[in-house]
């Protein structure tokens, strides 16, 4: 039975005209940050994207990503699907704890490749259609869809149309493409976003490009929309609605308050941190704090790092101490000090492609340089990959630890850590290779030792035998 209300009904009467939402995140929207979002003038809120198949499987799941509670609502759950009866299944299973079911066609990530969803249904309207019309047609609660714009204006107008006419009750519009991720994020077309406000007839939610309170009304102003979605504005922000730059450790104890009332996964918990605080952490005389954010493993460790971070800044915020961020660090460009919380500003596509031609130049480059001079690779010079392993361990401290008790520096012939206790300083790999190409032993790689070879052996020529003498003897019993 469709929804007793007319979209606009159910934008004023059940969502009560919110003009503030907080956006649909994978392991960021659940219900701690939600709560805390709307104390800072967050009206509408939705779940985390849910996978339809994996939550009418999984009941641990379904839990986790639809606690809720009465300050929780308005309420919408977020699914992304590809099969109309999957869709169902679990729609039906969650509308009773919200009060509208969403469909997400905009998810840009490898993952929503991977497994056909989200912004790379784009392209099937007619399986978009099928199912919204399927949840339009049988559930109590309505439908809503967020999509990401195409490069055509005109074909974004008719994407929008075929869901109004499908059943869609609002639309959220994120004025970017599909291939704007990443590096290449850019900013979101707002023009996208009013050509399909202008051209509908419910609801649109504009997405994309709110990082201070300013673009909020600006973006309202500019696309005529009806509401504004924010996502990384969040993170960075919690209090972006409610024109605010609180300080990042207040922030970070309110919501670890919220956590201890209203329990989530702890890696949730570190990526928010992370977040409210990376203006602080990317600091060098922070990088202590990073790291034991990253070995925290609860409530009361990351409550530690708070303390220890407040601790560290407030001379300087009360004035006690003299400010002034290194000229090569991000935070010398921010409008307010680093213990504020304001948005990461990604570097532009412009800058990306520039810094990767620049890369390629060089390479192509050496290898010129190497050919010219017939030079071959000398012995020794380790390969990319090796390059990048040595990087990763370098950006590693508990590897770097791990190398400093054993007192050893690289395999010798290879860019691995060697074994503990290999006799001739190599990992297993390579011990490995060198103990059957000579014949030698290692007792600190068992099992890959010359005796051990001919122990396998005898053991094999013995069990042979048997095999043999029991074959003759079964022989002789079974009469044919």
């Amino acid at each position: 039975m469709p929804p007793p209300l007319t979209p606009w009904e159910f934008w004023r009467q059940t969502l009560n005209s919110p003009k503030r939402i907080l956006a649909p995140m994978v392991d960021a929207s659940e219900l701690p940050w939600r709560l805390l979002s709307r104390k800072y003038g967050t009206e509408l809120a939705y779940t985390p994207m849910m996978n339809a198949g994996i939550f009418i499987r999984e009941p641990r799941y379904r839990r986790e990503h639809l606690e809720s509670c009465a300050e929780d609502r308005p309420l919408i759950a977020q699914f992304c699907a590809n099969d109309t009866e999957i869709f169902l299944k679990a729609a039906k299973m969650a509308e009773q704890h919200c009060d509208a079911i969403d469909l997400n066609l905009g998810c840009p990530q490898s993952i929503a490749k991977k497994g056909h969803y989200g912004a790379f249904l784009q392209d099937e309207w007619d399986l978009i259609s099928k199912m919204v019309k399927l949840i339009h047609r049988e559930l109590s609660v309505p439908i809503t869809c967020k999509v990401r714009v195409f490069e055509d204006i005109d074909k974004s107008i008719a994407y929008a149309k075929m869901l109004e006419e499908s059943g869609c009750y609002a639309l959220t519009v994120h004025g970017r493409t599909r291939e704007q991720k990443g590096p290449l994020t850019g900013l979101a077309s707002w023009k996208h976003i009013q050509a399909v406000k202008a051209a509908v007839n419910i609801p649109v939610i504009a997405n994309g490009n709110i990082q201070y309170w300013s673009d909020v009304e600006r973006c309202l102003e500019s696309t005529g929309a009806d509401a504004v979605m924010i996502a990384e504005g969040n993170l960075t922000n919690p209090a972006l609605f409610a024109n605010l730059q609180p300080l990042v450790w207040d922030m970070g104890k309110e919501y670890l308050d919220l956590v201890e009332r209203y329990p989530c996964p702890m890696s949730y918990a570190r990526g928010h941190l992370f977040k409210i605080f990376n203006h602080c952490l990317t600091l060098e005389e922070c990088f202590h704090l990073r790291q034991a954010l990253v070995d925290g493993t609860n409530l009361e460790d990351f409550k530690a790092v708070v303390v220890e971070l407040e601790k560290h800044f407030t001379p300087y915020q009360q004035g006690l101490k003299p400010w002034t961020p290194p000229a090569d660090h991000p935070s010398s460009r921010l409008p307010f000090p680093p213990w504020h919380c304001q948005p990461y500003v990604r570097p532009s596509p412009e800058e990306h492609k520039k810094k990767i031609q620049l890369i390629m130049a060089e390479e192509a480059k050496r290898k010129r340089e190497e050919e010219d001079n017939g030079q071959e690779k000398p012995e020794g010079v380790l390969s990319k990959n090796k390059m990048k392993k040595l990087a990763r361990l370098a950006r590693n401290p508990k590897k770097q630890a791990r190398l400093a008790r054993q007192d050893l520096v690289m395999c010798n012939q290879c860019s691995n850590l060697p074994g503990v206790k290999c006799e001739h300083k190599l990992c297993r790999t390579c011990c490995r290779k060198k103990c059957e190409t000579e014949t030698l032993t290692c007792e600190g790689h068992a099992g890959m030792t010359a005796r051990r070879k001919e122990i396998r052996n005898d053991e094999r020529s013995d069990l042979t035998e048997v095999t043999n003498s029991s074959n003759d003897v079964s022989s002789d019993s079974v009469p044919v």
